[in-house]
């Protein structure tokens, strides 16, 4: 067994240990809980998967939802709370992820929707490149809670109060789920759909 393999496969024994084996697996053996509560409601994890980059993975994400759902738009118009949950894969420069979150933004919403949220897209460029990097290991997450906004959490711990509206969120959405996608794969994993055979 290499020295990664390893690595992950005790990364991922921790995390079994820390949620009591409450835990649903990626494809490539990142641990995520199967549920999880947000704004006291329980979310089902529809999806998960990896962003690589020149081969090298980046992150590893995952989608939870009042209700499980394999639809875009049924996911973007669903009513209540949702979650998306990530796990570094390699060290991250903050202003890099806030930089490529915003081209996600603007290549998967119009023009009027993106000048609508200029200030909570600007917070969200804040929140991360306020971080020299994020290492690998390191977790961070975007929620909605319905009458509040977009909460950002960075290792667990909230980044300011809430920003936006629902609107903002489907934008947020729409990075990994959009018609741009920054990865067809990945949109796949997070909308539960099987991996699309190469032959």
């Amino acid at each position: 067994m290499s020295r990664s393999t390893r690595r992950q496969f005790s990364l991922g024994l921790a995390a079994v240990c820390w949620t009591g084996g409450r835990v649903a697996w990626a494809a490539n053996g990142a641990p995520f809980e199967s549920t999880v509560q947000v704004q006291g409601a329980t979310l089902a994890l529809n999806g998960s998967g990896s962003r690589y980059r020149l081969m090298f993975r980046v992150y590893d994400m995952a989608l939870y939802l009042p209700r499980k759902a394999n639809a875009v738009d049924a996911i973007i118009n669903m009513d209540g709370p949702k979650r998306l949950a990530f796990v570094a894969q390699r060290d991250l420069p903050g202003t890099d992820l806030g930089v490529a979150f915003i081209k996600g933004l603007q290549a998967n919403n119009t023009n009027d929707q993106v000048q609508r949220h200029t200030s909570s897209s600007t917070r969200l460029i804040e929140i991360f490149s306020g971080k020299p990097k994020l290492a690998a290991g390191d977790t961070f997450a975007m929620d909605f809670l319905p009458g509040k906004g977009t909460q950002f959490y960075i290792q667990g711990q909230p980044q300011g109060a809430p920003v936006g509206d629902a609107e903002f969120f489907s934008m947020i959405l729409r990075i990994w789920l959009g018609p741009s996608a920054v990865e067809l794969p990945l949109k796949e994993a997070l909308l539960g759909n099987p991996p699309r055979s190469t032959y």
